[in-house]
């Protein structure tokens, strides 16, 4: 009879690392769990020494914020990864960066000084490249969208369908012709998005564009997240890595 397993207990975390990295190109097709993964085989061929949780099926410890859908891109993703020896962010990142694929690219680094970095991402701001749509008809659509105190939509979850509010998590919403496009049928959609529960996506903004106009898209979208962390009175969206950095200079 085989001795029953026993629990692992693990060296305790001295640091936390908190990261930006991004999801281009084809990339922008890997799930949470295939970029979860591939940050993992990152740490052990770049020799991050993270730490891992106890018990009896350890696992590194990485907490993951608000991270985008599947099939969109993304130049703001973040995640805190804890340590069981400390070391200097910048070499964190030329590290895992030379691990990752090009694609998934670490592009900043800071020690986490300040707590509440969850709640950092309030909002984040969205592009999405409208191919075979009129500027002057994605215009419209927009405009009557906004002038809506609610427009209800529908998305599938694991739990069923739901329905909630798209229009009012919209903070602003600005549309302009895709560069070098001479037809006039290219056109981009950007918008400001507040983090909600459940989280107002930008697919539940184009559903909610089609509900109030009639929206048809003949194309699918392209969607990119370029920023997320704080909103501030003017709609701008600050670095959720400044908090820590300002932690530093003081």
């Amino acid at each position: 009879m085989s001795p029953t397993k026993q629990p692992t207990t693990q060296a305790p975390v001295v640091q936390r690392i908190r990261i930006r990295y991004t999801k281009r190109g084809p990339l922008r097709f890997t799930s949470h769990r295939d970029f979860a993964r591939a940050l993992e085989r990152a740490m052990r061929r770049a020799n991050i020494p993270v730490a891992y949780s106890s018990g009896f099926s350890p696992h590194p410890k990485v907490s993951y914020q608000s991270a985008a859908p599947t099939g969109v891109a993304s130049e703001a993703e973040h995640a805190e990864i804890s340590l069981q020896e400390a070391m200097d962010p910048d070499e964190l990142v030329r590290r895992l960066d030379a691990a990752l694929p090009q694609g998934l690219d670490i592009r900043a680094a800071v020690t986490a000084r300040q707590p509440g970095f969850a709640d950092r991402m309030e909002a984040a701001r969205w592009r999405i490249e409208l191919r075979d749509l009129e500027l002057a008809t994605l215009r419209e659509a927009v405009d009557r969208f906004l002038a809506e105190e609610e427009v209800v939509v529908s998305r599938l979850t694991k739990k069923g369908n739901r329905s909630f509010d798209a229009r009012s998590a919209v903070v602003s919403a600005e549309v302009a012709p895709v560069a070098g496009a001479q037809d006039g049928t290219c056109a981009i959609l950007e918008i400001v998005v507040r983090q909600v529960t459940p989280a107002v996506r930008p697919d539940d903004v184009l559903s909610g564009l089609s509900l109030v106009a009639d929206l048809e898209l003949q194309a699918p979208p392209r969607v990119t997240r370029l920023a997320q962390g704080l909103l501030t009175e003017s709609g701008e969206i600050t670095d959720p890595l400044d908090a820590d950095r300002e932690e530093t200079r003081t």
